[in-house]
């Protein structure tokens, strides 16, 4: 995981995505305990509150849980949560410029569909 100091997004976002990217990777099980936001302000030279805001934004959505005393873990059903909101996501970002553009274009749906297959076949 990478935190881009110089990009757009808030960093808390990007610490946030990246503990997502790691599990969906894999790299973090669900039931398995995350770094905490001491180690992870270390690990990433940012203020222990940038991590815990971050570290909050994937409470709040169900994907990790607080065990008082020991840390915060992965919630059972995480990686599926993660991939219906970036799905969602996927589409609103993408797909609807896309057909905004194929629209704008005369590009039609098989055209589009061909398109994507290309794509795929590379």
């Amino acid at each position: 995981m990478l935190i881009d100091f110089n990009n757009e997004k808030p960093i808390y976002i990007q610490l946030a995505e990246g503990l997502e990217d790691a599990i969906l990777n894999e790299g973090f099980s669900e039931e398995t305990q995350i770094p905490s936001t001491t180690e992870l302000s270390v690990m990433y030279r940012i203020n222990p509150a940038t991590a815990l805001k971050g570290i909050n934004m994937l409470v709040e959505e169900g994907i990790v849980y607080k065990k008082r005393g020991i840390g915060m873990f992965v919630a059972t059903g995480a990686k599926k949560k993660i991939l219906g909101k970036r799905k969602h996501s996927f589409y609103d970002r993408y797909i609807l410029s896309l057909l905004s553009e194929a629209e704008k274009l005369s590009i039609g749906k098989a055209e589009i569909i061909k398109m994507i297959e290309r794509g795929y076949d590379r």
